[in-house]
């Protein structure tokens, strides 16, 4: 499979350009994620002409707006000239189908970064270059380095940016009424465990080829917005037991029992998401069933990733 393309702050390449003339390599992207995604780095303060190593940056909340200034120079103001630059790469962020982000940076930080005012800190700002670039592009996964730690948030942005890769070559492909409804189907039951996949499927109900850039367009924003939340585990047990009953008939009492056992042990935490999930696909082998075959709840991403060994 073609490398996903992936903006990414450099310093987390292990690009000595941060204000300290360090970088900030992470192993996890450079090593397993960069397996299957293709990472294009962006380092706004260094694009905007600011030196390696070069004064610290901190936003400043002043008369009720956020600049980004020099801590010993506050008259070193460069919010404009980073916000200039992230429109500048419009084009270049419309080709990724993910962002990850350096943590706490007045440039780059995704959520809570310390704003001062009156001198006193409290972290509630957004980097001045995430900020444009997020708000020019409202479909991207975003994420942040340190948020990859926690299982749950790596596995959901991971999944929204395969979502998102689908979707662009679903687009390249030739958008058609049939094309829609079909990538539909197969996240059906993704949307499920996020979320009441009803309302999207009313959103194709009347779809045509008069409407269909006016629906697709609808489609996606409200998709990607649902995938954002986090599922829980008994979402997850909601699907698990939809998937069961395609199976109703195949299974003998004991296969049954197994299967419910397993589940039901998923969702006390006692194992991982991939157990109940290998033994529905030992199952469904034995017994295909072209619509979990086709769904990409199954396989939703490459298993080498091992996101759904941590859920």
């Amino acid at each position: 499979m073609k490398k996903i393309p992936i903006g990414i702050s450099s310093c987390l390449l292990g690009e000595n350009v941060r204000f300290d003339g360090g970088h900030k390599c992470d192993a996890y992207i450079v090593g397993t994620l960069a397996e299957y995604f293709e990472f294009r780095p962006f380092c706004p303060e260094v694009a905007i002409g600011l030196g390696v190593p070069r004064p610290t940056l901190h936003l400043v909340k002043k008369e009720g707006t956020i600049h980004c200034v020099g801590i010993k120079d506050p008259d070193h103001d460069v919010t404009e000239r980073l916000r200039a630059y992230a429109d500048q790469q419009k084009s270049s962020h419309e080709e990724l189908c993910g962002y990850i982000l350096k943590k706490e940076s007045p440039s780059c930080g995704m959520e809570r970064v310390k704003i001062f005012a009156n001198g006193q800190p409290r972290r509630e700002g957004v980097g001045i270059y995430a900020a444009e670039m997020m708000l020019n592009n409202p479909l991207l996964p975003v994420e942040e380095e340190g948020r990859l730690g926690d299982a749950g948030l790596r596995e959901n942005f991971i999944q929204r940016v395969y979502v998102l890769y689908r979707w662009k070559q679903l687009l390249a492909n030739g958008l058609t009424p049939q094309s829609l409804t079909t990538f539909h189907a197969r996240h059906k039951l993704i949307i499920m465990s996020h979320a009441d996949y009803r309302d999207l499927g009313q959103l194709l109900a009347g779809i045509s080829k008069e409407n269909l850039a006016s629906v697709a367009g609808q489609y996606i924003v409200q998709l990607m917005a649902l995938l954002k939340t986090v599922v829980n585990r008994a979402s997850h047990v909601n699907v698990l037991q939809h998937i069961q009953g395609y199976l109703k008939k195949e299974l003998g009492a004991d296969d049954k029992a197994e299967l419910c056992e397993l589940i039901e042990r998923y969702r006390n935490g006692e194992i991982p998401l991939i157990v109940p999930l290998t033994l529905l696909k030992h199952h469904f082998r034995k017994s295909p069933d072209s619509y979990i075959e086709n769904s990409y709840y199954m396989s939703p991403y490459p298993q080498e990733l091992r996101l759904i060994n941590q859920l």
